[in-house]
């Protein structure tokens, strides 16, 4: 199933918000309440596993540079806002993602990850799936890896910086590039 091009499937979640005050960092996230925005939005399948803390910490110490695009990252896994509360406290020399800074959604019915077509049925977790949102609520680029391998930030900034470039972009395209031109 392809999302590209339609719109995101709406959802409305707990999700774990670091930073926040312990009396507060669990709340209700919809995707509406991004509307406007440019939304990166990434599933891993599990808290305290090995190559997901990778993905979420390279998402995260590259937060500046998405917001400074005007997006925003959305993290989403199976596990409960407890468990992602647990590993966000968690330091990083003992496997743990203290210092992410985004909110990690916990869609524990696994029904927004069957939504997005990245649950793997039977198991109740979902594969790395990578969805970039536009201000409208359209989905304009999804990727999905295999459980073994990690996804690349660099490619989800450029993906990021080509989609709103609104140009024509070629393979390898850069920030500063020329778009190409219909017929040439």
């Amino acid at each position: 199933m392809s999302f590209v091009g339609k719109p995101a499937p709406e959802f409305t979640a707990p999700a774990f918000f670091p930073g926040d005050t312990a009396a507060s960092d669990v709340k209700s996230l919809s995707l509406t309440d991004y509307r406007g925005k440019w939304v990166v939005f990434f599933w891993y399948p599990l808290d305290f596993t090995f190559i997901c803390p990778t993905e979420i910490l390279a998402l995260s110490d590259r937060l500046d540079e998405f917001e400074e695009l005007g997006a925003v990252v959305i993290g989403a896994s199976t596990d409960s806002v407890y468990s992602h509360r647990a590993w966000v406290r968690t330091p990083r020399t003992d496997n743990g993602i203290e210092g992410t800074a985004y909110p990690i959604i916990a869609d524990m019915t696994q029904q927004i990850a069957a939504d997005y077509g990245v649950l793997i049925d039977g198991e109740g977790i979902a594969l790395r799936g990578l969805f970039i949102i536009d201000p409208d609520g359209v989905v304009k680029h999804s990727t999905i890896n295999a459980l073994n391998v990690g996804r690349n930030v660099d490619e989800v900034l450029r993906t990021l910086q080509a989609l709103q470039s609104g140009g024509l972009c070629a393979a390898n395209w850069k920030p500063g590039a020329k778009h190409l031109s219909p017929g040439s």
